[in-house]
């Protein structure tokens, strides 16, 4: 539903291919072999909450109870110390556990509709993560993290529409917007964070577990709206 694509020429084609084998070689084995690691961390945390769902649509058990537990099982996880490293990726699948079972209710509606929504709503989010990841690896260092601001400005005008809405309420053309917004934001941090954590590489950090927390958050954020989207 979502096209996230770009059309170039030819001789433009063959130069950004050229230019993003040779960025790409800026990255170090060392890092690469930390993003493969956040990778395969964030697939389990897919699972996870994977799990989450189904468990919701089975016992119904997501909720605001399951949603507290979530951002409570993050700030302990941000708490731990990055040598406790069993104990941080523990906190982190029971927090995508419980992220999962907090959009459940959302994940039965669309099941109920029509079950192909579900994987159609995944797949774009899969498609659309892979592509803005990757022009964030190929890309010159630093070239896309001057977005953050213009994405902070984003994410608060979100916030006092939400705001607003809850106060004065509001119409469905105004969610829709609101929706529509979020994913354009989210999408660009998905480039933004993805290249924040290949700096922070660079630096030395490679505490996977909370790169992993990043881009899973990331993820959902833009699977829950293609969701709403393809649900309306």
């Amino acid at each position: 539903m979502e096209a996230f694509s770009s059309v170039f020429g030819a001789v433009s084609s063959s130069n950004w291919n050229y230019e993003a084998l040779k960025n790409f070689r800026e990255i170090s084995p060392k890092v690469q072999s930390h993003l493969k690691r956040v990778y395969l961390t964030l697939c389990a945390t897919l699972i996870a909450s994977a799990v989450g769902a189904y468990l919701h649509i089975i016992y119904n058990i997501g909720g605001n109870l399951t949603f507290f537990a979530c951002l409570g099982t993050i700030l302990w996880l941000c708490l731990t110390p990055s040598h406790q490293e069993g104990k941080r990726f523990s906190l982190l699948m029971a927090s995508a556990l419980f992220e999962g079972a907090s959009i459940g209710p959302l994940i039965h509606l669309a099941i109920e509709i029509d079950p192909s929504i579900l994987v159609s709503a995944f797949v774009g989010t899969a498609l659309a993560f892979a592509c803005f990841s990757g022009a964030a690896m190929v890309a010159r260092r630093r070239e896309y993290l001057y977005l953050g601001g213009l994405l902070s400005s984003g994410v608060s005008i979100l916030m006092w529409l939400h705001f607003a809405s809850a106060i004065f309420g509001g119409s469905s053309a105004l969610f829709m917007f609101e929706v529509y917004f979020g994913l354009l934001v989210f999408v660009g941090y998905m480039v933004v964070d993805t290249q924040e954590i290949i700096e922070k590489a660079h630096l030395g950090d490679m505490d996977y577990v909370k790169h992993a927390l990043t881009l899973f958050t990331d993820f959902v954020a833009v699977f829950v709206r293609i969701l709403i989207i393809m649900v309306s």
